[in-house]
């Protein structure tokens, strides 16, 4: 308890000697704020219509829910994925910044857009009883130093006030899945995952953490290897829509 005061002045004066800029143009900004609310403007917001099984939005006056067509033709093992944000300009930006340029600090900004997916519908009501992030394979995350979605999963486990375990581990280093195509995606990824050694999610209610959702390969292979050993459900929010 003492230690707070002393942190707090720390903090007052760091925010003296280096004052909080805007993480894209560097323009100045309040304490605790990350982006202008020039660049918070251009930030892309999913709204609908979009898919109710992926997120993936759609343009066009459909109405009420729907599952698209990449989605009604595959096995996707996930209840729903749900992302608030749409990867692209500023958010993307924003994303790599943190996976790949180690600005640390935007984990907060990613956690404030997981906040949003976090209040769709389709997780509002949900009842879960662990978070469990994506992992990486030990090799990538050595490489990397951290692994982004146990972060952003802490993150959310403060916020809702429930535990996040790595409950699952990658067992195979995959190449990138950057230019592969669906299809190729979730061949690169079979038997990639599996339950950590004493691991027990038999009749939980499963909350997966990740970034960024791209066709949704990825969580759907962590969601068929917690359904597998026992999960009753499996939903993934992610910070970002691909």
């Amino acid at each position: 308890m003492l230690a707070l005061p002393r942190l707090d002045g720390l903090r007052a004066v760091a925010s003296l000697l280096y004052p909080p800029v805007c993480s894209i143009c560097s323009e100045d900004v309040l304490a605790g704020e990350y982006l202008c609310d020039a660049c918070d403007d251009k930030v892309t917001r999913i709204v609908p219509p979009f898919c109710s099984k992926c997120s993936e939005p759609f343009a066009g006056a459909i109405s009420g829910p729907f599952d698209c067509a990449n989605c009604a033709h595959r096995i996707l093992h996930f209840d729903a994925a749900v992302a608030a944000y749409r990867s692209r300009g500023i958010v993307r930006r924003v994303v790599l910044d943190f996976k790949y340029g180690r600005q640390m600090h935007l984990r907060h900004l990613l956690g404030r857009w997981l906040s949003a997916a976090l209040n769709d519908a389709r997780l509002r009501d949900q009842h879960f009883d662990i978070i469990v992030p994506v992992p990486l394979h030990p090799a990538r995350e050595r490489e990397r130093g951290f692994n982004q979605a146990a972060l952003l999963a802490n993150l959310v486990s403060r916020q809702i006030s429930i535990r996040s375990k790595a409950l699952l581990e990658r067992t195979r280093y995959t190449t990138t899945q950057t230019a592969f195509d669906r299809a190729e995606r979730m061949e690169n990824l079979r038997g990639a995952f599996r339950l950590r050694r004493g691991a027990n999610v038999r009749e939980l209610r499963v909350l997966l953490i990740d970034d960024v959702l791209t066709t949704g390969s990825t969580v759907s292979e962590c969601a068929r290897v917690l359904k597998k050993a026992g999960a009753t459900s499996v939903y993934a929010a992610t910070a970002a829509r691909a």
